[in-house]
C-alpha cells in the first residue's frame, strides 16, 4: 500500500509545485528543515544511490523513482499541519 502510494505521488507530483513553494517560502518552516530538505534533494542529485543499475529500464529507474518519492515524502511530513491541511495532504 505504501509502495503504491508513493509511485502515486510522483505521478501527480506537478499538483505538488504549489504546495513545495509555499514549505520554501513560509515563515511557519523552521531554517532547519528547509536546509534539510535543499541537502536531501541535493544529496540525492549529486549522488544518486543505485540499488538496481540504469540499464535495466524499468527495473533501474524505479529504484530512483522510490528514492525521490521518500524524499519529497519527508519534506511533505515536515511541513506545518497548517500548510497540509490547505492542500489536503494526508500523512495516512
Amino acid at each position: 500500500m505504501r509502495l503504491w502510494r508513493r509511485v502515486k505521488f510522483i505521478f501527480t507530483f506537478r499538483k505538488s509545485i504549489p504546495f513545495f513553494k509555499d514549505f520554501f517560502l513560509s515563515k511557519e518552516v523552521a531554517l532547519t528543515k528547509k536546509l534539510a530538505s535543499i541537502l536531501l534533494i541535493a544529496a540525492y542529485a549529486i549522488f544518486p544511490f543505485d540499488l538496481i543499475p540504469d540499464f535495466l529500464l524499468f527495473f533501474g529507474i524505479f529504484d530512483d523513482i522510490m528514492l525521490a518519492a521518500i524524499i519529497l515524502q519527508q519534506i511533505v511530513k515536515m511541513a506545518p499541519s497548517s500548510i497540509r491541511h490547505k492542500y489536503e495532504i494526508d500523512l495516512k
